[in-house]
């Protein structure tokens, strides 16, 4: 990691040249340095570098396009030979480019932006999927965790999970995920589509899931959200890590206040009078 950042706190740092990160010491995940292309040509990361710690949120921030999906797409190795440069490791253990069936084996657990349900099978068929080769004994107490987390579910069982709202697909697609009793759960873009009180109590649940020692890795758009339930953050914007720190500390820099929280950095007069204009950001 870098330099500090202005007024950000001693802990917010730009992505930069200086070493390994001090948080890379008994890390859960730690990407470093990875590199992903499209068609062999087109880079959708560059460098990127983030460590996550056992049992904390880790929110991932950034506009569409930044390469946030692909980075968890890389980290799940579901895309063929890539990284094509840097190294992931889970638990110690280099994983990059391994197929997905085997990092998923580790334990961790992937729900897309689109939720990856089996439209067509019910609620309940869904979650029996969740359970798939499972024959612990705690298969009945996480059923009961999950329908506790999400009671709509257990109102549900029977129907159809295309029928489902937006916002209950969500919780279907959470609760199949935490019956795999996930190391690492990574989440793209929980809150899309959802109203804000939906959205609310999906991330309420995502704060239960923590407190249980889940560690989560989240990509979202909603920053606001992310921040309040995140210990680490990080921004990325067109393929790089141009900042990242603890997450109150990005939530009270003013950039990020800014452009992504949208509070303060009003449009100024120009000094000549004649236009306006937006500070420039110091990342």
């Amino acid at each position: 990691m870098g330099t500090e950042l202005g007024r950000s706190g001693p802990s917010a740092v730009r992505a930069g040249a200086g070493g390994a990160s001090p948080r890379a010491h008994n890390a859960l995940l730690s990407v470093s340095s990875i590199e992903t292309l499209y068609f062999d040509r087109i880079y959708a990361l560059l460098g990127v570098s983030l460590d996550v710690q056992p049992g904390e949120v880790f929110a991932v921030l950034g506009p569409n396009g930044a390469g946030k999906t692909t980075l968890l797409r890389t980290i799940a190795g579901l895309l063929k030979d890539q990284p094509k440069k840097g190294q992931i490791r889970f638990g110690g253990q280099p994983i990059e480019r391994r197929p997905p069936e085997a990092i998923a084996n580790l334990g961790i657990v992937y729900v897309p932006e689109d939720r990856g349900l089996f439209r067509e099978l019910t609620v309940e068929e869904n979650l029996r999927l969740g359970l798939w080769g499972r024959r612990d004994e705690g298969v009945a107490t996480d059923l009961e965790f999950v329908y506790g987390m999400f009671p709509v579910l257990r109102e549900r069982t029977r129907q159809d999970a295309e029928t489902l709202s937006g916002g209950e697909q969500q919780m279907l697609a959470l609760a199949r995920a935490m019956l795999r009793r996930p190391k690492l759960l990574m989440l793209d873009e929980p809150s899309l589509g959802l109203a804000p009180q939906v959205a609310k109590a999906v991330f309420e649940a995502l704060t239960v899931i923590s407190g249980r020692g889940t560690t989560i890795l989240l990509v979202e758009q909603n920053a606001g959200l992310a921040l309040r339930i995140a210990r680490h953050a990080a921004i990325l914007e067109s393929g790089r890590v141009v900042l990242q720190g603890p997450a109150r500390e990005l939530a009270e820099n003013p950039d990020v206040r800014e452009v992504y929280l949208g509070v303060g950095g009003e449009a100024a007069a120009s000094p000549r009078g004649w236009r306006l204009y937006r500070k420039r950001r110091r990342w």
